[in-house]
């Protein structure tokens, strides 16, 4: 016969609560937010659960958990405006232009810019 009775005495024991730093759940959430990863796995990795995670991503985005709002890093930008050409004199006027100009590269959008391909062409630029 097996003896339980320490079963009884002594209740299961709940894991403690984990503080983690404003840091440290910032660098959990900056893992998740690139593509095809999963939330579940990282909030796994890291013996948290997956629902407190998404509860970070939301603060992270309100820029709650320091730094900026998904790790954006603001540029200095000048705005130039120039004459457009006069359809008078049988040109089309001038429907804008995008220059960008980066250390190693330099980018020249001209007429309408495409949002989804300017930033994956941005996006492949980080490094």
């Amino acid at each position: 016969m097996m003896d339980t009775s320490s079963e009884r005495t002594h209740p299961p024991v709940a894991p403690k609560k984990q503080h983690r730093s404003i840091a440290e759940k910032r660098r959990i959430v900056e893992e998740t937010v690139a593509d095809g990863t999963s939330v579940a796995r990282v909030a796994r990795a890291h013996g948290v659960n997956a629902n407190q995670v998404f509860q970070w991503r939301r603060l992270y985005r309100a820029g709650r958990l320091g730094g900026t709002p998904g790790g954006i890093k603001l540029l200095p930008v000048t705005v130039e405006t120039s004459p457009s050409v006069s359809p008078a004199l049988g040109a089309e006027p001038s429907s804008g232009a995008i220059h960008i100009r980066l250390g190693h590269a330099q980018i020249r959008i001209e007429g309408c810019a495409d949002p989804v391909l300017l930033r994956i062409v941005l996006e492949s630029l980080r490094g």
